[in-house]
Protein backbone atom coordinates (compact mmCIF):
# COMPACT_ATOMS: atom_id res chain seq x y z
CA UNK A 1 0.00 0.00 0.00
CA UNK A 2 2.95 2.35 0.46
CA UNK A 3 3.65 4.74 -2.40
CA UNK A 4 5.55 2.82 -5.09
CA UNK A 5 7.82 5.81 -5.60
CA UNK A 6 8.79 5.63 -1.94
CA UNK A 7 9.52 1.89 -2.18
CA UNK A 8 11.77 2.41 -5.19
CA UNK A 9 13.54 5.38 -3.62
CA UNK A 10 14.17 3.41 -0.44
CA UNK A 11 15.76 0.52 -2.35
CA UNK A 12 17.96 2.84 -4.41
CA UNK A 13 19.00 4.72 -1.27
CA UNK A 14 19.94 1.49 0.50
CA UNK A 15 21.91 0.14 -2.43
CA UNK A 16 23.22 3.49 -3.70
CA UNK A 17 22.80 1.98 -7.14
CA UNK A 18 19.96 2.19 -9.66
CA UNK A 19 21.15 -1.05 -11.27
CA UNK A 20 21.18 -3.06 -8.04
CA UNK A 21 17.79 -1.63 -7.03
CA UNK A 22 16.35 -2.65 -10.38
CA UNK A 23 17.55 -6.23 -9.85
CA UNK A 24 16.09 -6.40 -6.34
CA UNK A 25 12.74 -4.92 -7.42
CA UNK A 26 12.52 -6.94 -10.65
CA UNK A 27 12.22 -3.70 -12.63
CA UNK A 28 14.13 -2.20 -15.53
CA UNK A 29 16.65 0.48 -14.68
CA UNK A 30 14.77 3.17 -16.68
CA UNK A 31 11.62 2.35 -14.68
CA UNK A 32 13.53 2.76 -11.40
CA UNK A 33 15.00 6.07 -12.57
CA UNK A 34 11.54 7.29 -13.59
CA UNK A 35 10.02 6.48 -10.16
CA UNK A 36 12.80 8.34 -8.35
CA UNK A 37 12.45 11.31 -10.71
CA UNK A 38 8.70 11.38 -10.00
CA UNK A 39 9.38 11.53 -6.25
CA UNK A 40 11.95 14.30 -6.72
CA UNK A 41 9.41 16.26 -8.75
CA UNK A 42 6.84 15.72 -6.00
CA UNK A 43 9.18 17.26 -3.41
CA UNK A 44 10.56 19.75 -5.94
CA UNK A 45 14.13 18.93 -4.92
CA UNK A 46 16.91 16.48 -5.65
CA UNK A 47 17.18 13.41 -3.44
CA UNK A 48 20.43 12.09 -4.96
CA UNK A 49 23.68 13.64 -6.06
CA UNK A 50 24.98 12.04 -9.24
CA UNK A 51 28.68 12.30 -10.01
CA UNK A 52 31.16 10.19 -12.00
CA UNK A 53 28.82 7.24 -12.23
CA UNK A 54 28.14 7.18 -8.48
CA UNK A 55 25.20 8.44 -6.43
CA UNK A 56 24.85 9.70 -2.88
CA UNK A 57 21.98 11.05 -0.84
CA UNK A 58 21.44 14.78 -0.51
CA UNK A 59 20.53 16.13 2.95
CA UNK A 60 16.88 16.05 1.89
CA UNK A 61 17.38 12.51 0.62
CA UNK A 62 18.72 11.48 4.04
CA UNK A 63 15.61 12.96 5.67
CA UNK A 64 13.26 11.20 3.25
CA UNK A 65 15.10 7.90 3.77
CA UNK A 66 14.46 8.02 7.51
CA UNK A 67 10.74 8.56 6.99
CA UNK A 68 10.58 6.02 4.17
CA UNK A 69 12.07 3.33 6.37
CA UNK A 70 9.47 3.92 9.07
CA UNK A 71 6.56 4.20 6.62
CA UNK A 72 7.45 1.00 4.78
CA UNK A 73 8.01 -0.91 8.02
CA UNK A 74 4.62 0.18 9.35
CA UNK A 75 2.94 -0.65 6.04
CA UNK A 76 4.42 -4.14 6.07
CA UNK A 77 3.41 -4.64 9.69
CA UNK A 78 -0.13 -3.43 9.00
CA UNK A 79 -0.59 -5.79 6.05
CA UNK A 80 0.81 -8.70 8.04
CA UNK A 81 -1.43 -7.97 11.05
CA UNK A 82 -4.54 -7.71 8.88
CA UNK A 83 -3.61 -10.97 7.17
CA UNK A 84 -3.14 -12.69 10.52
CA UNK A 85 -6.52 -11.46 11.80
CA UNK A 86 -8.19 -12.93 8.73
CA UNK A 87 -6.31 -16.21 9.14
CA UNK A 88 -4.15 -15.77 6.04
CA UNK A 89 -0.45 -16.35 5.52
CA UNK A 90 0.18 -14.09 2.59
CA UNK A 91 2.37 -11.34 1.21
CA UNK A 92 5.90 -10.88 -0.15
CA UNK A 93 8.82 -12.74 1.38
CA UNK A 94 12.32 -11.55 0.50
CA UNK A 95 14.75 -14.45 0.88
CA UNK A 96 18.51 -14.49 0.40
CA UNK A 97 20.56 -17.65 0.05
CA UNK A 98 24.18 -18.51 -0.52
CA UNK A 99 24.78 -20.36 -3.75
CA UNK A 100 25.14 -23.90 -2.37
CA UNK A 101 21.83 -23.65 -0.50
CA UNK A 102 20.07 -21.86 -3.37
CA UNK A 103 21.15 -24.45 -5.93
CA UNK A 104 20.87 -27.68 -3.99
CA UNK A 105 18.59 -27.41 -0.95
CA UNK A 106 16.25 -24.45 -1.37
CA UNK A 107 14.34 -25.13 -4.63
CA UNK A 108 12.45 -28.12 -3.21
CA UNK A 109 11.83 -26.33 0.08
CA UNK A 110 10.46 -23.22 -1.62
CA UNK A 111 8.26 -25.32 -3.89
CA UNK A 112 6.70 -27.16 -0.96
CA UNK A 113 6.26 -23.92 1.01
CA UNK A 114 4.50 -22.34 -1.97
CA UNK A 115 2.16 -25.35 -2.22
CA UNK A 116 1.21 -24.94 1.42
CA UNK A 117 0.88 -21.13 1.24
CA UNK A 118 -0.03 -20.29 -2.39
CA UNK A 119 -0.67 -16.59 -1.68
CA UNK A 120 2.94 -15.97 -0.65
CA UNK A 121 5.15 -14.17 -3.17
CA UNK A 122 8.65 -15.48 -2.47
CA UNK A 123 11.53 -13.59 -4.07
CA UNK A 124 14.99 -15.11 -3.95
CA UNK A 125 18.34 -13.31 -4.06
CA UNK A 126 21.37 -15.56 -4.59
CA UNK A 127 24.78 -14.34 -3.42
CA UNK A 128 27.68 -15.46 -1.26
CA UNK A 129 27.16 -15.65 2.51
CA UNK A 130 28.80 -12.30 3.22
CA UNK A 131 26.49 -10.46 0.81
CA UNK A 132 23.37 -12.20 2.11
CA UNK A 133 24.20 -11.23 5.69
CA UNK A 134 24.74 -7.61 4.62
CA UNK A 135 21.35 -7.48 2.86
CA UNK A 136 19.54 -8.98 5.85
CA UNK A 137 21.22 -6.44 8.13
CA UNK A 138 20.05 -3.49 6.01
CA UNK A 139 16.53 -4.99 5.75
CA UNK A 140 16.75 -5.52 1.99
CA UNK A 141 15.96 -9.17 2.79
CA UNK A 142 13.61 -10.64 5.38
CA UNK A 143 15.69 -13.75 6.00
CA UNK A 144 18.96 -15.25 4.80
CA UNK A 145 20.23 -18.82 4.50
CA UNK A 146 24.00 -19.03 4.68
CA UNK A 147 26.84 -21.57 4.77
CA UNK A 148 29.04 -19.88 7.36
CA UNK A 149 28.38 -18.35 10.80
CA UNK A 150 27.23 -14.76 10.71
CA UNK A 151 29.71 -12.29 12.18
CA UNK A 152 27.04 -9.60 12.51
CA UNK A 153 26.08 -9.37 16.19
CA UNK A 154 22.91 -7.44 15.28
CA UNK A 155 21.39 -10.47 13.55
CA UNK A 156 19.73 -13.51 15.06
CA UNK A 157 21.26 -16.77 13.83
CA UNK A 158 19.48 -20.12 13.89
CA UNK A 159 21.39 -23.31 13.04
CA UNK A 160 19.35 -25.37 10.59
CA UNK A 161 21.37 -28.50 9.92
CA UNK A 162 24.84 -29.98 9.67
CA UNK A 163 26.54 -30.15 6.28
CA UNK A 164 29.63 -32.29 5.64
CA UNK A 165 32.46 -31.10 3.41
CA UNK A 166 34.68 -33.54 1.54
CA UNK A 167 37.66 -33.49 -0.76
CA UNK A 168 36.72 -34.13 -4.38
CA UNK A 169 39.06 -35.37 -7.07
CA UNK A 170 39.09 -37.09 -10.43
CA UNK A 171 38.71 -40.90 -10.35
CA UNK A 172 42.21 -41.02 -11.86
CA UNK A 173 43.77 -38.95 -9.11
CA UNK A 174 46.29 -40.66 -6.76
CA UNK A 175 44.12 -39.82 -3.73
CA UNK A 176 40.93 -41.23 -5.26
CA UNK A 177 41.34 -44.61 -3.57
CA UNK A 178 41.88 -43.28 -0.06
CA UNK A 179 39.43 -43.85 2.77
CA UNK A 180 40.27 -40.36 4.14
CA UNK A 181 42.70 -37.52 3.54
CA UNK A 182 44.12 -34.86 5.84
CA UNK A 183 44.92 -31.17 5.40
CA UNK A 184 48.66 -31.63 4.87
CA UNK A 185 48.12 -34.18 2.12
CA UNK A 186 45.71 -31.84 0.33
CA UNK A 187 48.21 -28.99 0.68
CA UNK A 188 50.67 -30.99 -1.44
CA UNK A 189 48.22 -31.14 -4.36
CA UNK A 190 47.19 -28.56 -6.98
CA UNK A 191 44.10 -26.97 -5.45
CA UNK A 192 40.95 -25.37 -6.88
CA UNK A 193 39.44 -22.84 -4.47
CA UNK A 194 36.26 -20.84 -3.95
CA UNK A 195 36.44 -17.04 -4.02
CA UNK A 196 36.90 -14.81 -0.95
CA UNK A 197 33.54 -13.98 0.67
CA UNK A 198 32.25 -17.49 0.09
CA UNK A 199 31.00 -19.32 3.17
CA UNK A 200 32.70 -22.48 1.96
CA UNK A 201 36.02 -20.65 1.54
CA UNK A 202 35.86 -19.36 5.12
CA UNK A 203 35.10 -22.77 6.60
CA UNK A 204 37.78 -24.50 4.51
CA UNK A 205 40.44 -21.91 5.38
CA UNK A 206 39.67 -22.48 9.06
CA UNK A 207 40.01 -26.23 8.54
CA UNK A 208 43.51 -25.80 7.12
CA UNK A 209 44.57 -23.39 9.88
CA UNK A 210 43.37 -25.72 12.62
CA UNK A 211 45.25 -28.61 11.07
CA UNK A 212 48.66 -27.01 10.65
CA UNK A 213 48.39 -25.59 7.13
CA UNK A 214 48.52 -21.90 6.23
CA UNK A 215 45.88 -21.33 3.49
CA UNK A 216 48.34 -18.96 1.78
CA UNK A 217 50.70 -21.92 1.27
CA UNK A 218 48.19 -23.94 -0.76
CA UNK A 219 49.07 -24.62 -4.40
CA UNK A 220 46.01 -22.78 -5.71
CA UNK A 221 45.64 -23.33 -9.44
CA UNK A 222 42.55 -21.13 -9.73
CA UNK A 223 39.84 -19.40 -7.69
CA UNK A 224 36.32 -19.85 -9.03
CA UNK A 225 32.96 -18.46 -7.91
CA UNK A 226 30.94 -21.24 -9.51
CA UNK A 227 30.59 -24.72 -8.07
CA UNK A 228 29.94 -26.15 -11.52
CA UNK A 229 33.18 -24.58 -12.76
CA UNK A 230 35.08 -26.06 -9.81
CA UNK A 231 33.60 -29.50 -10.44
CA UNK A 232 34.52 -29.22 -14.12
CA UNK A 233 38.11 -28.29 -13.28
CA UNK A 234 38.42 -31.18 -10.84
CA UNK A 235 36.86 -33.63 -13.30
CA UNK A 236 39.54 -32.52 -15.77
CA UNK A 237 42.13 -33.46 -13.12
CA UNK A 238 43.40 -29.88 -12.77
CA UNK A 239 43.47 -30.22 -9.00
CA UNK A 240 41.49 -31.23 -5.95
CA UNK A 241 38.87 -29.15 -4.12
CA UNK A 242 36.83 -29.19 -0.92
CA UNK A 243 33.07 -28.88 -1.33
CA UNK A 244 29.82 -29.76 0.36
CA UNK A 245 29.09 -33.46 -0.11
CA UNK A 246 25.52 -32.54 -1.05
CA UNK A 247 26.72 -30.69 -4.16
CA UNK A 248 28.48 -33.67 -5.75
CA UNK A 249 25.93 -36.43 -5.20
CA UNK A 250 25.15 -36.79 -8.91
CA UNK A 251 28.79 -36.79 -10.01
CA UNK A 252 29.78 -39.39 -7.41
CA UNK A 253 26.95 -41.66 -8.50
CA UNK A 254 27.92 -41.24 -12.16
CA UNK A 255 31.57 -41.92 -11.35
CA UNK A 256 32.91 -38.65 -12.75
CA UNK A 257 34.11 -37.48 -9.33
CA UNK A 258 35.27 -39.15 -6.14
CA UNK A 259 34.34 -37.72 -2.73
CA UNK A 260 36.88 -38.58 -0.02
CA UNK A 261 36.08 -37.85 3.65
CA UNK A 262 38.39 -35.44 5.43
CA UNK A 263 40.41 -36.34 8.51
CA UNK A 264 39.39 -34.99 10.90
CA UNK A 265 35.82 -34.90 9.61
CA UNK A 266 34.75 -31.40 8.53
CA UNK A 267 31.18 -30.25 9.06
CA UNK A 268 29.52 -26.88 9.21
CA UNK A 269 26.12 -25.60 10.23
CA UNK A 270 23.85 -24.19 7.58
CA UNK A 271 22.27 -21.20 9.27
CA UNK A 272 19.31 -18.89 8.95
CA UNK A 273 19.70 -15.21 9.83
CA UNK A 274 17.20 -12.41 10.34
CA UNK A 275 17.09 -8.99 12.00
CA UNK A 276 15.45 -9.36 15.44
CA UNK A 277 14.33 -5.73 15.53
CA UNK A 278 12.36 -6.18 12.33
CA UNK A 279 8.68 -7.05 12.70
CA UNK A 280 8.22 -10.85 12.77
CA UNK A 281 5.08 -11.56 10.77
CA UNK A 282 3.13 -14.79 10.83
CA UNK A 283 4.48 -15.38 7.31
CA UNK A 284 8.11 -15.06 8.40
CA UNK A 285 7.52 -17.25 11.46
CA UNK A 286 5.89 -19.89 9.24
CA UNK A 287 8.78 -19.81 6.78
CA UNK A 288 11.43 -20.08 9.50
CA UNK A 289 9.68 -23.07 11.10
CA UNK A 290 9.16 -24.72 7.71
CA UNK A 291 12.79 -24.32 6.66
CA UNK A 292 14.06 -25.69 9.96
CA UNK A 293 11.94 -28.82 9.61
CA UNK A 294 12.88 -29.37 5.97
CA UNK A 295 16.60 -28.89 6.52
CA UNK A 296 16.47 -31.44 9.31
CA UNK A 297 14.90 -33.90 6.88
CA UNK A 298 17.56 -33.15 4.26
CA UNK A 299 20.31 -33.71 6.82
CA UNK A 300 19.11 -37.29 7.41
CA UNK A 301 19.02 -38.18 3.69
CA UNK A 302 22.76 -38.84 3.55
CA UNK A 303 25.20 -38.41 0.67
CA UNK A 304 27.12 -41.34 -0.79
CA UNK A 305 30.87 -41.10 -0.44
CA UNK A 306 32.80 -43.26 -2.83
CA UNK A 307 34.73 -45.77 -0.78
CA UNK A 308 37.90 -47.43 -2.04
CA UNK A 309 38.19 -51.12 -2.78
CA UNK A 310 39.12 -53.29 0.18
CA UNK A 311 42.81 -53.13 0.96
CA UNK A 312 43.42 -49.78 -0.73
CA UNK A 313 42.53 -47.63 2.27
CA UNK A 314 44.98 -45.81 4.46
Amino acid sequence: MADRRLQVFYTVARQLSFTKAADILYMTQPAVTFQVKQLEEHFNTRLFERSHGKISLTPVGELVLGYAERILALTGEMEARVGEMTGQVTGPLMIGASTTIAEYQLPRILGEFKERFPQVQARLTVANSETVVSKVADHSLDVGLIEAPSHNSNLKTLACCEDELVMICSPNHPLAGRSSVDAKEIAEQPYVSREHGSGTREVVDDFFKHNGVNPDDLHIEMELGSREAIKGAVEANLGVAIMSASTVTKEVRLGTLVAVPLSPRLTRELSMVYAPEKFRSKLLDAFIAFVESKFQQCATDGVPLKRPAKGRGR
